[in-house]
C-alpha cells in the first residue's frame, strides 16, 4: 500500500491556476486582429472561406478597374446582410473586416464622387460601428455622406441593415444633435477631423426614416425619444398607424410628468393630435381637459357623430366640472337635447349615487355611535359631558361626512321639527349645524332645497347664514336650469350682516367652482376692491372668484386682487385673512405653468414683505400643481432651508408656550414657509416616483426644520396621499401624531383624516380610536379626531377627495381648490377651525366625488354586468400585451373603484365607449357577441 502512495508528484504551482492562464493567453491570442497566423489556424472551413472572399473582394477595390467596384461592393454588402449570428456574438463579416476598416476608410477618399462611392459609404456605415468607441459618430458620417452622393432612389433604407445598426444610429443622431445645437467653443483636435456632414434637415429626415423602422419593429419608445431628441415629436404622427399609435400614446403620455416646460404641453398635444386622427375621443378629450384648452375640448366634444359617443364625452367633462358654455356657447344658434345637458350638468348625479348606495347596502344612516366605536376606546373617564359645545359640534361634522349625500341622517335631515341637532349648537356652532344640511344633501337639488329653505327664514342669524352656506354646498358640481344657488344668494352678498354675507359669497364660491361666469364676478369683484369692506370679507370674495374661476388665468380678477393686495394698509395686510386673498389669486392659475410670470414680478413689487413672499409661493406652486416639476420642489425646500428665527432665540421659539407668545411679526414673517412645504406635496403628487422623493424629504423636514414647518408637515402628506391610505404613510402620521408639539399632533390627525376620506380603513379607524382616548383630555385634539374619524368614513365610505381621475390622468382642478383652502385653515388652525371658522371644513366638498363604476345602457339607465377590478399595473413600454390589473376580483356593477384600483369588463358581451372604465361608462351591446355564443354550443 505505502508504494503506490509514494509517486503522487507534487508540483510546484496550482495546476489549475495554470491551465486557467494558459487558456486566458489562447483567448487572447484569438482576439488579436492582427495575429492571423493564429486565428487562421482555428477558424472553421466555411469561416476561411468567407474570410478570403472578403478579403479578395477588398482586393478588387483596391484596383484600377472601376467596373469590377459596383460586382465587388453589391457582393461585400449581400454577405454583411446574410449573416446571421446570435443576439450576443458580432457577425462573422463585421468582425473579419474590422482590421481592415482604416485602409477602407484611405481607399474611400481616393475615390471621386459616383454611385459606387455612395454604396461604398453605405457600406462603411455599417463597419464603423465597430469602431464607435475610437472614432465617435462614423456610423452616422459615412450614412449622411452616402446619402448626399447617391440620388435616393439607389440608396437603401436603414432598416435593411438590421435592428443593432437602426438604434446604433438613433444614438449617433442624438448624439450629433446635441453637438450641434451647443455654442461655438473651443474644439478639441479630434473633433476638428470630423466635420459636420450634413445639415439639421438632413439629421432630421434621418430620423424619421430611423424612427418609422422601430415602430415597425414593436419598438415605439425608441422612435419617441429619437424624436423627442431631435425635437420633432409632433413629426411622429405621420408615421403611426392603427396598430402603433397606441402604444406610442401611453408611452408619451406616461413620459410628460418626466419632462420639463415646454416638452410635457407638446407632447400632450402631440398624442391629442394622433388620438384625434384615430378616432378615439374619450382619450383626445381627456387630454384637452389637461391642457385646460377650451377650444380643443369644444373641437373634440363635436367631432364624434355618435349620440351616444357624445353622451359619454359629456360625462367626462361633468366629472371635470368643465363649464358647459366651453361646448355650447350661450351665442351659439344650436340648442342640444336635454338628456346631453344632463349629462354635462352631472343633474342625475344624486340619484345614480343613491342607487349606488342601495346596491351597496349602505343607504342606511349611520349615526355617531356607529362612527366612534366609543366601546372600544380605552379612555379612563367618560367623555360625553368633557366639553359638550365641542362635542356636539364635532358630531355635526361627522354627521354630514358620513352621512354625506345620502340625504337621509337623523340628526339634520330626518329630525323632527324643533327637535333639530341645530339647537343642541352654540353661536358659531349653529351655522356649521344649518350648513352641515347642505353636505347631506349633497348634488340633491331638488329634494335639499326644500330641506334648506325652512331654515333661511330663522330669526337666528347663525342659522341663516348656515342655510345660505347649505344652499352652496348643494349645488357643488351640479348645474341646474333653474339656477337656484344664485337666486336665492345673490341679494345676501351686500346684506349689512357680516355673516350672512360671507356665508353667501362662500356658498356662491362652492355652488359655483370653476364655471367661469361672469355674472358672478361681476357681483363679487366690487367686494375685493371696496376699502371699506373689512379684509375677511374681501378675502373670502377674493377666494370664492378663485374657485369660480379656478385654472382660467382670468385677468381682471388677477388685476384686481394685486390692487387690492398693494393698496390696503400695511395693518389690514397684517391679518390672518390675507393669506385667502392671495389663495384666491394663486387658484386663477392652477396648472397654467409659465403664465404666471408676469404675475409673480407683480407680487415681488408689493412693499408688505410677509403678504408677498406669501403669494408669490401660493402662485408658483399652484401653476405647477400635479405636474411633478423637479426644479419647482427645489426651489420650495430652498425657501424651506431659510432660518428665520434668531439663534439666541431658537431655543425659546421651539418651546411651545413662548412659541405663542412670541411678537407677531416673528410668526407672520414665516407662514410662507408652512405654504412651501404644502406646495412640495402639489406639486410632487401628480406622479409616484416623485410622491415618494417628497416623502423622504417631509421626514428631513420634520426632524431639523423650525416649529412653522413641522406644523405643515403633516397636511402635507396629506394632500400628497388624500384618499389614499398607504401604509408607510399612516405610521408616519401616526407617529407624528403623538408629537409634543399640539399643533403638529393636531395636523397629523386631522391629515390622517385626509389620507383615508371615504375609504372606511379599518386600520386608520382602529388609530383614531386609540388617539381618542389618548386625548380625552385635550378638547382641541379630541375635536379633530372625532372630524378625522367622520372623514374616514365619508359617504359610508364610498366618496373620495383625490383629485386625480380618469385613471389617475387628469387633476380635477376645482377639487385642489377645495382641498387647498381647508389646508390652509390648518396653517393657523387656532384662528380658523378651532375658534369661529370651523364652518372651512366644508370647502372640501368641492373635492368630494363618488368613487364607483356604474355602467349604463343606451336609454342611460344602470344596468348590470360583471366587471374586473384590481390594483392597476403599469404596462407602458412592455412587450406584448400584458394585464393592465393584477389580484382582480370580479363583481357586478355598479362597484367601488380604490384610488389605485382599475376596472376591465369581464366577457366582451358589450363594447365600453369610454377606454377607461371609471365613473359613468355607457355600453353597447357588441354585435359579434351571440354568434360566437352559438358556436362555442
Amino acid at each position: 500500500m505505502p508504494e503506490t502512495s509514494l509517486p503522487i508528484p507534487v508540483p510546484s504551482e496550482d495546476p489549475l491556476k495554470k491551465e486557467e492562464a494558459e487558456g486566458k493567453k489562447d483567448v487572447e491570442q484569438k482576439l488579436k486582429v492582427n495575429g492571423e497566423a493564429k486565428e487562421g489556424e482555428d477558424l472553421s472551413e466555411d469561416d476561411q472561406q468567407l474570410k478570403n472572399e472578403l478579403e479578395m473582394l477588398i482586393e478588387r477595390l483596391k484596383e484600377s478597374n472601376t467596373e469590377l467596384y459596383r460586382l465587388a461592393l453589391e457582393t461585400l454588402r449581400n454577405l454583411i446582410r446574410t449573416s446571421t449570428s446570435s443576439m450576443t456574438s458580432v457577425p462573422k463579416p463585421l468582425k473579419f473586416l474590422h482590421p481592415h476598416y482604416p485602409e477602407l476608410q484611405k481607399l474611400y477618399e481616393t475615390w471621386p464622387a459616383s454611385e459606387d462611392k455612395s454604396l461604398f459609404a453605405d457600406i462603411l456605415s455599417v463597419l464603423a460601428m465597430t469602431y464607435s468607441d475610437t472614432q465617435p459618430r462614423g456610423t452616422l458620417r459615412f450614412r449622411l455622406l452616402s446619402a448626399q452622393l447617391s440620388s435616393s432612389k439607389h440608396l437603401s433604407a436603414p432598416g435593411l441593415w438590421g435592428h443593432e445598426y437602426v438604434r446604433h444610429l438613433a444614438a449617433e443622431l442624438g448624439e450629433e444633435y446635441r453637438e450641434t445645437q451647443k455654442p461655438a467653443e473651443v474644439e478639441e483636435k479630434p473633433k476638428e477631423k470630423l466635420e459636420p456632414v450634413g445639415t439639421l434637415d438632413d439629421l432630421r429626415e434621418l430620423s424619421l426614416e430611423c424612427a418609422s423602422f422601430l415602430l415597425q419593429h414593436n419598438a415605439e419608445p425608441d422612435a419617441v425619444d429619437l424624436l423627442e431628441e431631435l425635437e420633432i415629436v409632433d413629426r411622429i404622427v405621420d408615421l403611426v398607424d392603427d396598430n402603433t399609435f397606441g402604444r406610442v400614446c401611453q408611452y408619451m403620455i406616461a413620459c410628460v410628468s418626466l419632462l420639463p416646460p415646454p416638452d410635457d404641453i407638446s407632447f400632450l398635444r402631440t398624442t391629442h393630435t394622433i388620438y384625434l386622427k384615430h378616432q378615439k375621443y374619450p382619450e383626445a378629450i381627456a387630454i384637452a381637459i389637461r391642457l385646460n384648452d377650451q377650444k380643443l375640448i369644444h373641437q373634440d366634444f363635436h367631432a364624434p357623430g355618435n349620440a351616444l359617443m357624445k353622451r359619454q364625452l359629456a360625462f367626462i367633462l361633468a366629472r371635470a366640472q368643465v363649464p358647459k358654455e366651453w361646448v355650447f356657447p350661450e351665442d351659439s344658434e344650436e340648442d342640444p337635447p336635454e338628456d346631453l345637458v344632463e349629462c354635462l350638468s352631472n343633474t342625475k348625479l344624486s340619484t345614480h349615487f343613491r342607487a349606488f348606495g342601495k346596491e351597496l347596502g349602505v343607504s342606511e344612516a349611520k349615526s355617531l355611535e356607529d362612527v366612534y366605536k366609543s366601546h372600544l376606546e380605552n379612555t379612563r373617564t367618560t367623555t360625553a359631558n368633557v366639553d359638550s359645545a365641542r362635542g356636539n359640534l364635532a358630531g355635526t361634522f361627522v354627521n354630514a361626512f358620513v352621512n354625506a349625500g345620502f340625504g337621509n341622517d337623523k340628526l339634520m335631515v330626518e329630525a323632527e321639527e324643533g327637535n333639530s341637532w341645530i339647537y343642541k349648537n352654540k353661536d358659531h356652532g349653529m351655522m356649521s349645524a344649518a350648513a352641515s344640511l347642505g353636505l347631506s344633501l349633497l348634488w340633491d337639488t331638488d329634494i335639499g332645497l326644500s330641506h334648506v329653505d325652512k331654515y333661511t327664514y330663522s330669526a337666528e342669524e347663525h342659522i341663516k347664514a348656515g342655510a345660505l352656506l347649505a344652499t352652496g354646498i348643494l349645488n357643488t358640481g351640479v348645474r341646474t336650469e333653474a339656477d337656484a344657488a344664485m337666486a336665492l344668494l345673490g341679494d345676501y352678498v351686500e346684506n349689512k350682516s357680516v355673516s350672512l354675507k360671507i356665508s353667501a359669497i362662500t356658498g356662491l364660491g362652492l355652488a359655483y367652482a370653476g364655471s367661469a361666469r361672469e355674472d358672478l364676478q361681476a357681483l363679487l369683484l366690487p367686494q375685493v376692491v371696496d376699502d371699506e369692506v373689512s379684509m375677511e370679507v374681501a378675502s373670502l370674495a377674493a377666494l370664492a372668484l378663485g374657485f369660480i374661476y379656478v385654472g382660467s388665468g382670468n385677468g381682471e380678477i388677477t388685476g384686481t386682487i394685486l390692487q387690492t393686495l398693494m393698496e390696503r394698509d400695511s395693518k389690514q395686510l397684517d391679518e390672518k385673512w390675507t393669506r385667502y386673498m392671495s389663495l384666491g389669486l394663486a387658484l386663477l392659475y392652477v396648472g397654467l405653468q409659465e403664465a404666471t410670470d408676469a404675475i409673480m414680478v407683480a407680487l415681488q413689487a408689493i412693499e408688505h414683505e410677509a403678504v408677498s413672499n406669501q403669494a408669490q409661493v401660493l402662485v408658483d406652486m399652484c401653476a405647477y400643481a400635479g405636474t411633478g416639476d423637479v426644479l419647482k420642489v427645489q426651489k420650495l425646500l430652498h425657501l424651506c432651508d431659510e432660518h428665520i428665527v434668531p439663534p439666541k432665540e431658537k431655543d425659546e421659539k421651539d418651546d411651545k408656550k413662548d412659541g405663542e407668545e412670541a411678537p407677531e411679526n416673528a410668526l407672520k414673517d414665516d407662514t410662507f414657509q408652512a405654504l412651501a412645504v404644502i406646495g412640495i406635496a402639489l406639486v410632487a403628487m401628480g406622479e409616484d416616483i416623485g410622491s415618494e422623493m417628497a416623502i423622504r424629504q417631509f421626514n428631513h423636514l420634520m426632524q431639523y426644520g423650525e416649529s412653522v414647518i413641522r406644523k405643515a408637515v403633516p397636511l402635507a402628506l396629506g394632500l400628497l396621499s388624500a384618499s389614499n391610505p398607504q401604509l408607510p404613510i399612516l405610521d408616519t402620521l401616526s407617529k407624528y401624531s403623538h408629537d409634543n408639539d399640539l399643533q403638529v399632533a393636531l395636523n397629523a390627525i386631522f391629515a390622517m383624516g385626509l389620507v383615508g376620506a371615504g375609504t372606511n380603513n379599518a386600520r386608520l379607524g382602529q388609530m383614531l380610536r386609540q388617539l381618542a382616548g389618548y386625548y380625552y383630555k385635550e378638547p382641541d385634539c379630541l375635536f379633530i379626531v372625532r372630524i378625522a374619524q367622520g372623514l374616514v368614513n365619508m359617504g359610508k365610505g364610498t366618496i373620495t377627495i383625490n383629485p386625480f381621475f380618469h385613471d389617475r390622468q387628469i387633476m380635477s382642478r376645482t377639487a385642489v381648490a377645495g382641498i387647498l383652502s381647508t389646508l390652509l385653515a390648518f396653517t393657523d388652525a387656532k384662528s380658523f377651525i378651532l375658534e369661529k371658522y370651523h364652518w372651512m371644513l366644508y370647502f372640501l366638498a368641492t373635492a368630494m366625488y363618488p368613487r364607483l363604476l356604474m355602467t349604463l345602457n343606451e336609454e342611460l339607465e344602470s344596468f348590470p354586468v360583471t366587471v374586473r377590478v384590481g390594483q392597476a399595473v403599469d404596462v407602458v413600454g412592455q412587450a406584448g400585451k400584458p394585464r393592465t390589473i393584477s389580484g382582480f376580483q370580479t363583481h357586478t356593477t355598479p362597484v367601488r373603484l380604490g384610488q389605485t384600483e382599475r376596472a376591465e369588463l369581464a366577457t366582451e358581451e358589450f363594447i365600453p365607449f369610454s377606454n377607461v372604465l371609471e365613473n359613468f361608462v355607457i355600453l353597447q351591446k357588441n354585435p359579434g357577441w351571440e354568434s360566437e355564443d352559438k358556436m362555442d354550443i
